[in-house]
């Protein structure tokens, strides 16, 4: 588990980058770059939880659909995916409510 950086919010988690740029790789586009490669497939969020809530990462299809790859959750935002709580964690309320 990695630390919660205190004002850091559109940032990769240190504990996830390897991740990410892996599945960047087999979807054919990089983390955070307009650079597409192959599929058109786009990561666009992630969050690794800090220990409080599920790691969350947020695709988007090439039909402008996003999808939470880890629970398998279609959000139907196209922006502000994640909510903070009272401690100022980040989470997405559609995947806890469907971790409960």
């Amino acid at each position: 588990m990695c630390k919660k950086l205190k004002g850091v919010h559109n940032r990769i988690d240190k504990c996830m980058i390897n991740l990410i740029e892996n599945i960047g790789w087999l979807i054919g586009k990089d983390f955070g770059t307009e650079e597409r490669v192959g599929r058109s497939w786009k990561t666009v969020a992630c969050c690794c939880g800090h220990g409080k809530y599920p790691m969350t990462i947020v695709v988007e299809s090439p039909h402008g659909n996003h999808l939470e790859i880890v629970s398998d959750k279609y959000i139907d935002r196209k922006r502000n995916f994640y909510k903070k709580d009272k401690q100022g964690y980040y989470y997405i309320p559609e995947v806890v409510k469907k971790c409960k």
